[in-house]
């Protein structure tokens, strides 16, 4: 049986990564090895469904410019059905990856085109399929209202709905119980273990996911090189990480959270929490081991 069409809402952007070699050397030139790819955390979540063979249409903005038609171009020869807007004017979203060896990265991100994403940007998803909203779409002015409309149209259509938090940093500045209110329709809720400490104030992660369950039908809590968690109001299940030589961490949480998605729908929204666990750190494990997110 084929699995219900996914909507993943999210940013389309270039990936500027940059292994950092050497010992950092202020007023002085560093190695590096420098490579650009497609990204985005909605674009890696829809490739990544697309190569599993899920069904996918994708939401978003890029720019009238060349590095927008290549992403589109690579998406669309992914697999991904496509549903992005082209803004004239606007430069297609940039993220620059810095990464220290050991595979540990810090993000720049220019989100540009990104921000312009309108309610009428997403398709409505089909009834009984699944809707991934990337939790950046919320966290800034511009995209917020396309997100919650999006959350509201899966309501509507009886969709289950996964949403990941996104980032620490803009989540602080955007407001935990504003978050927590726009998300609360929420059937899967995707943090790692720092956003979900951040979001319930618990310091230890599987604390962390059992408060979110009281909240949420399913928390899925990705621990890094410790595995993840899979937490119900009366199940918790933990699974370790996949052995993997870390070269780049960029897209890890993207490609463990289309692995988790990919059990889930072909599952109907009933997966076995060790199956959809172990997908997604199985997906999680190939990504670190090469650099950029896909």
């Amino acid at each position: 049986m084929t699995a219900p069409r996914v909507v993943v809402v999210g940013d389309v952007c270039t990936d500027v990564v940059a292994l950092l070699a050497g010992v950092p050397a202020p007023g002085s030139d560093r190695p590096a090895a420098i490579a650009t790819r497609g990204g985005g955390a909605g674009a890696n979540v829809a490739a990544h469904l697309a190569a599993l063979g899920t069904p996918v249409t994708l939401a978003g903005c890029v720019g009238d410019d060349l590095p927008g038609q290549a992403l589109c171009r690579d998406l669309a020869g992914a697999g991904v059905t496509l549903a992005v807007r082209t803004l004239p004017g606007v430069p297609t979203g940039t993220i620059i990856s810095l990464v220290e060896p050991g595979g540990e990265r810090s993000m720049l991100a220019d989100r540009g085109a990104n921000l312009a994403l309108r309610p009428d940007d997403v398709p409505a998803p089909p009834a009984g399929g699944h809707l991934h909203l990337s939790g950046y779409t919320l966290l800034d002015d511009g995209p917020r209202s396309a997100g919650l409309a999006a959350l509201a149209a899966a309501r509507v259509a009886g969709c289950t709905v996964s949403v990941d938090p996104a980032s620490t940093g803009p989540l602080a500045g955007y407001g935990v119980e504003r978050w927590l209110a726009d998300t609360a329709a929420a059937t899967l809720l995707m943090p790692n273990a720092d956003e979900a400490r951040l979001l319930t104030g618990c310091g230890d992660p599987a604390e962390a996911a059992r408060a979110l369950a009281a909240r949420h039908p399913v928390v899925v809590v990705s621990l890094g090189a410790e595995g993840a968690l899979w937490a119900t109001a009366d199940v918790l299940v933990h699974r370790p990480a996949h052995p993997a030589d870390v070269v780049d961490t960029t897209g890890a949480g993207d490609a463990f959270t289309a692995g988790v998605l990919s059990v889930w729908t072909a599952a109907a929204g009933r997966p076995d929490p060790v199956e959809a666990l172990d997908a997604g750190l199985r997906l999680a494990a190939a990504v670190v081991g090469r650099p950029g997110a896909r």
